[in-house]
Order: structure tokens, then C-alpha cells, then sequence
């Protein structure tokens, strides 16, 4: 991808991350160093470059410790030991170094709900030890204790109680390969604080917690009732306590925290990012907002009123590793957030969206706060169609093949057109379409139209908007237009109509070409200098 470039200045203030660029490294899917068709940290060390010239600020990578991938790396069964298949504890401790040399922070997942069901608590747990304390165990209902203990269901689908061999039955939120965690244990609470000191010794900047809102249960395990307050599984009061703790470890090392949090009430959201808890969340508000500019609108305020009262920074993401990728979503007529869908299949569709992604990336970087790119998204990738027959991610399965599942936001990138599998390495473990190599980022780089060029040099000129708060301005219906720093301005257009720009303005950088009356076409957006 080009030469290196020269390392980067390292932000040495301790609120780096309130305004970050942060790029998720889906290792599995990133780069294949050794050629055996998997991604791995030799990639990732290889491609440094290339984030570095992108110019993030930190890296997040998804779950690279030891784990069987029943779903994906979130089945964890060492968290001191990388998975073989990424590489060796050295290597990520060589790639924090050399990531840092290059001005690049890292952060690394942790998934505190559950753990895999090779983990050495759950098997000796299943061996009768004591360690079935650390696990909720209960004897089954119904006269033989034939029947699950309550009504819960999975979030991939089916019952969340899987039955043991000596009759009892374990909770699993997830996967039955991911047997959840007793948060009312202090041998649990004190495991997991061990585990953020191990990592931020090596030299970690943060750490992104999974399924943030999960950890604590009712301990009456009750069944489910809609509406009943406080929830048995979700937001519990008593979870607040273990982020307390967290955040103590943290701040000994200036480490920080990125929260899972999926909350429809706002001011519950905002207490997981109180002062002394977890430092930024990310926001899903934003992310299932569908392409039109009165919700959008809605949402960006929303976010920041949420955020305003406890002094947190907000979060924007049009993506992840969980969802539609955004050049999908945004070309369907129906554009609001899902898990997964099928990938289309027309012209117009794919034209459409790469459009509105476009806008959308010039949208989210403009606002105020820390902004997360999911890897491939500035290149542009459409979700791909994964044959059926290569399917791995478990909600497909769970669900009796009625969800898509994930996989289609998880193939290996392209990185080399003229390469066999575009450059990515080895034979990718999720098939790659044939269309892939006409993304990859050697041809987008010599390209200054491109989606990567785009992001690039969007992220070297965000500066621009500095650290103001974000002030509406007068627009038409359908328009989009706020500043944030003196002379400098926004202006995202979803109307159907060309928007007229302010007179003697200047475009900094545009998401498309502006009409011959120099005005702004419909599903653009634009930086200018007043």
C-alpha cells in the first residue's frame, strides 16, 4: 500500500480518546500473514502501515485469545494466551509496541458475560468441582427436572439453559458454547481485574467490554415478564459496582473503557458513564438510524443531550462486526439498522449506497466526540452473500437458517487486485466474491475518488472542526447543516433537491462532485470554510 510512512506524533494527553478515530480489527478477517487462509497478527503488522497512513488514532481488535470460534472469538478459554491461529503473546505484545511507535493505540475486547465452554472453570465445573459456583447451575422444573429452570431465551435463538449429563442445567445468554459467568462471585470479579491488568501492563491504551449491560442476573432467576422493573439480566443497579472497580484498575495505568451498551432509556444509558464508571459507550442510536435527515437530526441530538449531563464524549459507528455494512443498508429503501440481511444484487442499489456512505462518513467524522470505523468500511464493501454451505456464525444456525447471520460483514478484505484472493493471504475461511478485487486497497489508494481516499483525507482534516460544541445552522427541509468551529461548516443534503451553498464559500472536502451551479446534489455531504 505505498511506502511507510514516518511514524506519527503520539497524542500525549491523557483525553486522547474523546475525540479519537478508532479502527475495529476484525483479526480473523484483517490479513493472513502465514498463508493459511486465516487473518493473524503477522498480518495486522504487516498492514500497520496502512492504518498509519489511514491516520487512526487506536486500534480495537475483536477477541484474539485462545477459543474453540464457536462464535467468532467471543467464546473465550484463555484470556492470557492469543488464539494459534493469530499468533503468539509475543507478537501482540511487538504489535502494541509497534503500532504505539507509529502514533496508534490499542484495545483489546474483553467479554466479561461468559466464557467459552473449554474455559478451565467450566470444565472442571462440569467434572462436579466447586467451580460451579462461578457458573449459574440449577436443578431443572417439572417432576424429573425435565424443564429448563426459567423462560429465558438465547440471543442467537432458542432456550438460554443447555442440560448437564448429571441432570442440572447451566445459563447461557448466547451459544451453549458460552456458558455465563456468576457476577456474584468475588473469585469472577477478581479474575477479570487480574485480566485488565494483565493487558494494560503490556501496554494497552483501553479496553471495549462486550455485552457491557449483561454481566448481572436476578438471583432468583426468575421468568421473564415484559416490562418488569429492574429487568432480571439487563441494566441491573448491582452492575454499576463492578465498573467502579474497573475503573480503579484503569485509571492506574490511564487505561480506558468503550461500553457495549444497548439501552433505549437514555438516562440509564448515561450512569454506565459517570466519572468514576466507564468512559465512553458506543451508539447504537445512531448506528440503526435509517438515511433521512429528520431522524438523523434526532439522533445526533439525542446522543448529545444523553452524554452532556455526565461529561462523557460521544460515540458515532455506521458499523460493525455484528451488522449490515453500511453501503448495504444505506441502498435499500428500508435503510435502518439490522444484524444482518442478505447482500443485493443491482447496479442502482450498490450506486446508491456507496453514495450515502459517502455522505455518512463525512457526517460522522464531523461530529464531536470519538468515531469508530469498522475495518473495510473505507474501502467501501458492500455486505457480501456467504454460500450457504460456508456459513459459520451460530445465529444462522440457532435460528434454523431463518438469520442470515453476521458472516456476510466478516469476509477477508481485499488488498491486492492483481493477487490471488485479492491479496489477503491464503484461501480466506469465509469465500470472498468474485467482485472483491475491484475494492481491494492498492487500486482505491492510486485512486484519488476513491473510498479510501476519501477517508483519508477526511480523518487529516477533522482537525478543522476542533473541539466547540456543534450549533445547528438554518437549512431547508432534508438538509443537514451545523458548525463547530468558527468558519467552518457541514452540510449533508438528503433532500432530493440540489442545496444551495453559503455565498463565498469554500469545500474543504465533498463526498461527491457538486452540480455545475455549484451546488450540493441530493445524498452529499460537504466541509467547507465559510
Amino acid at each position: 500500500m505505498g511506502q511507510p510512512t514516518p511514524a506519527r506524533t503520539v497524542r500525549t494527553d491523557r483525553d486522547w480518546w474523546r475525540s479519537a478515530v478508532i479502527y475495529q480489527v476484525y483479526v480473523r478477517s484483517f490479513a493472513d500473514g502465514d498463508g493459511d487462509g486465516t487473518g493473524d497478527l503477522a498480518g495486522v503488522r504487516a498492514r500497520l502501515p496502512y492504518l498509519a497512513e489511514l491516520g487512526v488514532d487506536a486500534l480495537w481488535f475483536n477477541p484474539w485469545y485462545l477459543s474453540p470460534m464457536k462464535d467468532g472469538g467471543y467464546d473465550v478459554a484463555d484470556y492470557r494466551t492469543i488464539d494459534p491461529a493469530f499468533g503468539t503473546l509475543a507478537e501482540a505484545e511487538k504489535l502494541i509496541a509497534e503500532a504505539q511507535e507509529l502514533g496508534i493505540r490499542t484495545i483489546v475486547d474483553i467479554v466479561p458475560n461468559h466464557v467459552s465452554d473449554q474455559h478451565p472453570w467450566f470444565r472442571a465445573a462440569l467434572a462436579g468441582g466447586p467451580e460451579r459456583e462461578l457458573f449459574h447451575v440449577r436443578p431443572g422444573r417439572g417432576a424429573l427436572g425435565e424443564l429448563p429452570p426459567n423462560d429465558w431465551t438465547s440471543q442467537f435463538g432458542g432456550p438460554a439453559w443447555t442440560r448437564l449429563p448429571d441432570g442440572d442445567w447451566y445459563l447461557h445468554l448466547f451459544a451453549p458454547e458460552q456458558p455465563d459467568l456468576n457476577w456474584a462471585h468475588s473469585a469472577v470479579r477478581q479474575e477479570h481485574e487480574d485480566i485488565l491488568r494483565f493487558w494494560l501492563e503490556r501496554g494497552v491504551a483501553g479496553v471495549r467490554i462486550d455485552s457491557a449491560a449483561l454481566l448481572v442476573k436476578d438471583p432468583a432467576l426468575p421468568d421473564f415478564v415484559e416490562g418488569r422493573d429492574p429487568h432480571p439480566y439487563v441494566d441491573r443497579d448491582e452492575l454499576h459496582d463492578v465498573y467502579r472497580s474497573w475503573r480503579r484498575v484503569a485509571d492506574e495505568y490511564g487505561g480506558v473503557f468503550v461500553g457495549e451498551v444497548w439501552l433505549p432509556d437514555t438516562e440509564r444509558f448515561a450512569r454506565y458513564l459517570r466519572p468514576d464508571e466507564l468512559h465512553t459507550a458506543f451508539n447504537f442510536s445512531f448506528l440503526s438510524c435509517p438515511w433521512d435527515a429528520r431522524r438523523l437530526r434526532q439522533s445526533i441530538d439525542d446522543t448529545l443531550a444523553e452524554h452532556a449531563p455526565v461529561g462523557a464524549p460521544a460515540t458515532w459507528v455506521l458499523c460493525n462486526h455484528d451488522v449490515t455494512r453500511t453501503v448495504t443498508r444505506y441502498g435499500r429503501e428500508d435503510s435502518g439498522f439490522d444484524f444482518a440481511a442478505k447482500a443485493f444484487g443491482t447496479p442502482s442499489d450498490l450506486a446508491l449506497g456507496t453514495r450515502r456512505a459517502r455522505a455518512a462518513a463525512l457526517l460522522s467524522l464531523a461530529l464531536p466526540g470519538a468515531v469508530y470505523v469498522y475495518q473495510g468500511e473505507e474501502l467501501g464493501l458492500p455486505e457480501a452473500d456467504v454460500p450457504l454451505d460456508r456459513i459459520q456464525d451460530p445465529m444462522y444456525f440457532r435460528s434454523g437458517g431463518t438469520d442470515p447471520g453476521r458472516d456476510g460483514c466478516r469476509v477477508p478484505l481485499p488488498w491486492t487486485a492483481g493477487a490471488p484472493h485479492a491479496g489477503f493471504g491464503g484461501e480466506p475461511w469465509l469465500p470472498q466474491p468474485a467482485y472483491w478485487p475491484a475494492y481491494a486497497a492498492d487500486l482505491q489508494a492510486a485512486d484519488p475518488g476513491s473510498m479510501l481516499s476519501l477517508y483519508r483525507a477526511a480523518i487529516r482534516i477533522r482537525p478543522v472542526f476542533g473541539d466547540g460544541p456543534l450549533t445547528w445552522l438554518p437549512a431547508p427541509e432534508g438538509v443537514l447543516a451545523f458548525t463547530r468551529a468558527e468558519g467552518v461548516l457541514c452540510v449533508v443534503n438528503l433532500a432530493a433537491a440540489p442545496a444551495e451553498l453559503p455565498a463565498g464559500s469554500r469545500p474543504l472536502l465533498a463526498s461527491g462532485p457538486l452540480d455545475e451551479q455549484g451546488r450540493l446534489p441530493q445524498d452529499t455531504a460537504v466541509w467547507l470554510r465559510a
